[in-house]
């Protein structure tokens, strides 16, 4: 029997790599994608598209309600989501408290009540340095919980936790995906902006890998 498997998918670059990584690896995949709030709901729909070309069951879960708590951050208040590299300090104002942790323990249940024993999910070295809990540390940890804290012990598969997102992107490019399907941009205009730290970053993936982003930018003359 097909072994079942959970994807914390949100429409990003990284996550389409691990999602299509897991679907040629033959696992039975369900795919969640969280909306938790975020100042628009493109990489939604990119996410909505590729799971249903692929016929991989797929959840949309709102949970917006946790918006009233979490204002802190850029990407969720009204707050303007600065432009610049994450190495850049002001890309701090990105960061949502604790998210990760929360879309982790949501998966995981799910992934106990539909028999899964793996939840794929996309943290990376490149966001080591300014999100806490994409680090390894945390990863570990929440791995050990996640073995405890159900009968059924699930695994937390993060198969680009010692990598970052030129090495992705290698991989990607390896397996022929098409980056056109993926959204990575903070902002949910026509165009990416190119100036935001997920564009800025995705953009350098793309160059230092000689290739060329398919997706629209402002930027571009």
């Amino acid at each position: 029997m097909t072994e079942k498997a959970v994807v914390i998918y949100s429409g990003g670059m990284d996550s389409f790599t691990i999602l299509n990584k897991a679907y040629r690896d033959g696992y039975e995949l369900y795919a969640l994608t969280f909306d938790y709030g975020q100042k628009h709901s493109k990489e939604i729909e990119f996410a909505k598209r590729v799971c249903a070309e692929l016929g991989i069951n797929h959840r949309i879960i709102d949970i917006t309600a946790i918006n009233q708590l979490l204002q802190s951050s850029s990407l969720t208040s009204a707050t303007e989501i600065p432009e610049g590299h994450y190495a850049d300090d002001n890309m701090k104002s990105t960061v949502v408290p604790n998210r990760n942790m929360i879309l982790l323990s949501l998966a995981i249940g799910y992934a106990v009540d539909i028999g899964a024993h793996k939840v794929f999910y996309g943290a990376h070295s490149g966001d080591h340095a300014i999100y806490p809990d994409c680090r390894p540390e945390f990863v570990h940890a929440m791995n050990n919980v996640a073995k405890i804290a159900n009968y059924e012990a699930v695994e937390i598969v993060t198969p680009y936790l010692d990598s970052d997102k030129i090495g992705i992107l290698r991989d990607g490019l390896a397996m022929g995906l098409d980056y056109g399907k993926s959204w990575t941009c903070y902002n949910g205009r026509d165009k990416a902006c190119g100036k935001c730290g997920s564009c800025v970053e995705r953009l350098e993936a793309f160059e230092l890998n000689h290739a060329r982003d398919p997706l629209p930018y402002e930027t571009e003359a």
